[in-house]
């Protein structure tokens, strides 16, 4: 667990002194594709919303701006979420 903490979090800004995890908070690794490595803030959500995934807005993906990553849990590892592939 003190490996995943280390990482860099999906949305932090560039100039974030500390763009790592918070106490408190809640995460996921994004494991292959554009986002590989960074940490989802997955803090507050439901069940449901944890089982469906997410796609997340990405400008470093086959469709450049404008287009998503998607991203799922790993059958069996809830720490761990696969790249799905990228969307419009």
């Amino acid at each position: 667990m003190d490996e995943l903490m280390r990482g860099r979090v999906y949305g932090a800004d560039h100039d974030d002194p500390h763009p790592g995890p918070r106490p408190g908070h809640v995460y996921r690794e994004l494991v292959a594709g554009p986002l590989d490595g960074l940490l989802l803030d997955v803090t507050g959500w439901t069940t449901e919303q944890l089982q469906e995934g997410a796609a997340l807005a990405t400008e470093i993906g086959t469709y450049g701006p404008g287009g998503s990553a998607r991203y799922g849990p790993r059958e069996g590892d809830p720490y761990h979420w696969d790249w799905e592939g990228d969307t419009r």
